[in-house]
């Protein structure tokens, strides 16, 4: 890699994470506006994978004066990201203004791609117009008649991302049913690993978003992937939503979403997920603070079986602002757990200490917010 991308990719790491900073101490301040918001530029998609209920093949991009007004408004409700997906987002021919304004107005600018439109020339693009992240999934090593979302098929164009990105990749592979080999999401999390990327597992669920219970030989591969390594504080491995999701268990959750997380289709309505379309269907224009005190606080029946990592991670963010002690307990206990040697590191424990148990702790907290810019 070019000595310049390099310096270029450190510098906007750090700038990153202090923007990442600032929307968690916000974050744990209020509890009222949204983490997170997915917003559909298009629903039409190049591919047609077997298990997807979210594209279609006909329908054309929307008009990139509704998507500045959207992304605008979602700025005025306080919304800290805004993640691009689809359909493919890519198909959009104003991605990159997008996504420029998702920047300007002061959010974490995230997109989930295929990854078949990515050449380096319009990774170029997505550094220049302030990319933040992205995603691809991948199915399988080799294309079958469920996907062609390969490692065979994509691999070059990961090897353009590492070469090129500046910002960070997140490369997720899949297990579930309708997956040939499921062995194929280890290879794809091992290949993430040696480009530099981070890597996910996700778990396929069913038209309504979810469960669809692992088998013994799926839950293997699982725990493998698991074992390449990952950070404490990774939702997608080690938060106590997966650890039941993969042994065909409920959760005892709350769902906010319609609240802290808001899911935007192309007509511009608000629902609670991509697999809850329909409900609450209100414009998004027409979206105030109160609806998203009421949306958050409503109860969800299909919480207990949901597998839509997204809004998991957002309620996973408040129950550190509600229970900050037993959330970081139990992150550092499960990591226990599957690594017995484990130790948090030295910063973890000195904060854990500060802010959670000396007798200064409540003052400490009140400092920490106001010096990252919370109320």
């Amino acid at each position: 890699m070019e000595l310049a991308v390099r310096l270029r990719r450190r510098i906007r790491k750090a700038a990153r994470t202090a923007r990442e900073t600032r929307m968690f101490a916000r974050a744990m301040a209020s509890g009222w506006h949204p983490v997170l918001a997915q917003v559909i530029p298009i629903r039409r998609c190049n591919l047609s994978c077997a298990y997807c209920n979210e594209y279609d093949k006909h329908s054309e991009p929307v008009p990139l004066s509704e998507m500045l007004e959207r992304i605008d408004h979602l700025a005025r409700l306080g919304t800290a990201i805004i993640t691009l997906s689809g359909g493919e987002p890519t198909l959009h021919p104003e991605l990159n203004a997008i996504i420029r304004r998702i920047r300007e107005r002061g959010a974490m600018a995230t997109l989930i791609t295929n990854g078949y439109f990515l050449t380096p020339e319009r990774i170029g693009g997505l550094n220049r117009a302030g990319l933040d992240y992205l995603q691809i999934s991948i199915d399988n090593v080799q294309p079958d008649d469920v996907s062609v979302k390969s490692l065979k098929v994509l691999d070059r164009k990961l090897e353009w991302l590492a070469a090129h990105a500046e910002f960070d990749v997140t490369i997720n592979s899949v297990l579930g049913s309708g997956v040939a080999r499921c062995e194929d999401a280890y290879e794809i999390a091992k290949r993430a690993r040696q480009l530099g990327f981070t890597s996910t597992v996700g778990l396929i669920h069913d038209s309504g978003g979810q469960l669809v219970p692992l088998h013994a030989e799926q839950r293997e591969v699982h725990r493998r992937i698991l074992e390449l390594g990952t950070g404490l504080f990774s939702f997608a491995h080690f938060d106590r939503f997966q650890q039941n999701i993969v042994s065909g268990l409920p959760n005892d959750w709350h769902c906010r979403a319609g609240g802290r997380f808001l899911y935007i289709c192309e007509d511009g309505l608000v629902h609670y997920c991509s697999q809850r379309r329909g409900a609450p269907a209100i414009p998004l224009r027409d979206y105030t603070a109160e609806h998203l005190r009421a949306e958050a606080s409503r109860k969800k029946g299909c919480a207990p079986f949901c597998t839509i990592s997204c809004v998991h991670q957002v309620a996973m963010l408040d129950s550190f602002r509600e229970q900050p002690r037993e959330a970081l307990k139990g992150i550092i206990d499960r990591r226990k757990q599957r690594d017995p040697s484990f130790t948090p590191p030295p910063l973890v424990r000195a904060l854990s200490y500060a802010f959670l148990e000396s007798p200064a702790s409540g003052f400490m907290r009140g400092l920490g917010r106001r010096l990252l810019g919370g109320k």
